[in-house]
């Protein structure tokens, strides 16, 4: 059974960081290209950050540019998001995805991806 688990979530002052993690089983994710997304309660879920699965190019929503810095290991088993800078408007529920052989500029898109994490919940409080 394939699986995408993230942790890493919890409560931040405004300013601090998190590094969220998203561990991937039941098969391997080498040709996968990952992504992070995020949704508030009552509005849709939004791209946030992707990661190619070839040459492991990157791409940020203009929200956390700058800010955020998404990576991968070697083995294809784990993806992370590192968010500095948190502001309250980046509080949500962050799910991780996986496309198969994702690229540009679709993997923008949740319409793209197979796998889905269950959410781990980031609140940065004012």
């Amino acid at each position: 059974q394939v699986q995408l688990i993230e942790s890493g979530g919890g409560l931040v002052q405004a300013g601090g960081s998190l590094r969220l993690s998203c561990a991937a089983s039941g098969r391997t994710f080498s040709s996968y290209t990952w992504a992070w997304f995020r949704q508030v309660p009552g509005k849709e879920r939004e791209f946030v950050a992707a990661i190619t699965w070839m040459g492991g190019s990157t791409r940020y929503a203009d929200s956390v540019k700058g800010r955020f810095s998404i990576s991968r290991d070697n083995a294809g088993t784990t993806a992370y998001l590192q968010m500095n800078s948190l502001k309250a408007e980046d509080t949500a529920i962050y799910y991780c995805a996986a496309a198969w052989k994702g690229g540009w500029p679709t993997i923008a898109s949740m319409r793209e991806y197979e796998y889905w994490g269950q959410g781990t919940q980031v609140t940065v409080s004012s």
